[in-house]
């Protein structure tokens, strides 16, 4: 199962109001407090690609002609700008550049994009900077000069080492590609991701193993591997193509676990896997209900402050998000909301539980500013069902509530 992080939640409003700068109190507060501020990252949204999959649901979209990029950056500078109010003075500790297809990027621009993110920000020496990156756009130049740039991480979306899958899944990369972008990367910056695709069109279990073990060959310190699923809204959705049965996917879910533990690797969380001090720093934010500020077209943000958190998104379409954010009105915005006190519980679970060692019982009460007795009810039904281990300084779901992770979620959500 694939359980989506809120990079890009779906279904999120088409208009809202304009953002609250920091230190100006809203009439309609979440009834919390905070005492402390969790980490801050950065994640920014690049939305174009060369073709559109047909599984992907994310907010990209087909390169016509060439890539607008000084327009795109000088709009991402106003739209930086305008959420400046929102975060002053907080480092930041991780930087995410994901899309659409980021190295897509010429050099030039990404290195203009990372010294804006110097000058208006504080950027943690030593942070997580990542970009992901499409074997079909790999360039042993253009990942060099990413590197002298800042990237220290660069994220490659493989999905396969067949040529039948890639061609079934629509990539623009074949498997000699691939290979070839992995041996780019790993020359260029300290530390590589790739993210690969199980229950793939016609697999079968042998060739899920292959996929595996060519991966495992690279010795890149983390994996992401994802039970490809079809989501609304896509051309898979639409025309359904012919994928392993759930008992059959859960079977390669059980493969990948165990042949990545054997050979080191950590599942530290649901789809998420690392030999030991590798993890990726950013999504370990998302997960324990860190802060993240959205910047983009589409992109998304949690951001807390004393007395409330609030969600953040901004336009879907490139071409709207470019207009309306140099109008400096938050016209830009999508959404803009205040979460309600009675939401962060839920909020908080539905990411911190997709972490195999859970999170502590203060680390709930400093992140949401609900005391944990608010949530009494919900963590008893929880044990009583062996959801969630019987810990009261600790939230961390048992096996069976890892296995039924959308279960033990549902439990907070009253």
């Amino acid at each position: 199962m694939r359980t989506i992080i809120p990079i890009q939640p779906a279904n999120a409003p088409a208009s809202a109001a304009p953002a609250t700068p920091a230190g100006v109190a809203l009439s309609a507060g979440s009834g919390i407090t905070l005492t402390s501020l969790p980490p801050l990252s950065l994640y920014v949204h690049v939305p174009w690609c060369v073709r559109k999959c047909p599984y992907c649901d994310f907010n990209s979209h087909e390169l016509k002609g060439d890539l607008p990029e000084a327009e795109y950056l000088s709009a991402l500078q106003a739209d930086l700008e305008q959420a400046l109010p929102l975060i002053w003075g907080r480092p930041v500790v991780s930087i995410f550049i994901g899309g659409g297809t980021p190295s897509l990027l010429s050099a030039q621009a990404l290195d203009q994009m990372l010294a804006m993110f110097r000058a208006c920000l504080t950027v943690l020496p030593g942070a997580e900077i990542t970009l992901e990156a499409n074997p079909g756009t790999a360039e042993a130049g253009r990942f060099r000069d990413f590197a002298a740039s800042g990237v220290s991480r660069i994220s490659l979306g493989i999905q396969s080492f067949s040529n039948a899958a890639l061609k079934a899944l629509g990539r623009i990369h074949d498997a000699d590609q691939a290979r070839a972008a992995i041996a780019m990367a790993q020359a260029a910056v300290p530390r590589v991701n790739l993210d690969l695709m199980f229950a793939l069109p016609d697999q079968t279990l042998d060739q899920c193993d292959a996929d595996l073990a060519e991966a495992l060959a690279f010795g890149t310190e983390h994996l992401s591997l994802y039970n490809l699923t079809l989501e609304p809204n896509t051309v898979f959705a639409k025309y359904p193509p012919n994928i392993p049965s759930e008992d059959d996917a859960a079977i390669m879910q059980e493969r990948v676990a165990d042949t990545l533990a054997a050979a080191g690797y950590e599942r530290y969380e649901v789809s998420a896997y690392a030999r030991p001090g590798k993890r990726c720093l950013h999504n370990l934010n998302y997960w324990e209900f860190g802060d993240y500020l959205g910047i983009g077209p589409g992109a998304h943000g949690k951001l807390s402050f004393h007395d409330r958190i609030i969600r953040q998104a901004r336009l879907k379409n490139p071409a709207s998000w470019m207009t309306q954010v140099h109008q400096r009105d938050g016209s830009h915005l999508a959404q803009d909301d205040v979460v309600p006190a009675q939401d962060l519980p839920f909020e908080f679970m539905l990411n911190a539980l997709r972490l195999r060692s859970g999170v502590s019982a203060a680390t709930f009460t400093e992140r949401t500013g609900v005391p944990v007795s608010a949530i009494a009810p919900a963590v008893d039904r929880a044990v009583r069902k062996g959801l969630l281990v019987d810990d009261p300084t600790r939230f961390q779901a048992t096996a069976l509530g890892w296995q039924f992770l959308n279960d033990l979620q549902s439990e907070f959500l009253d």
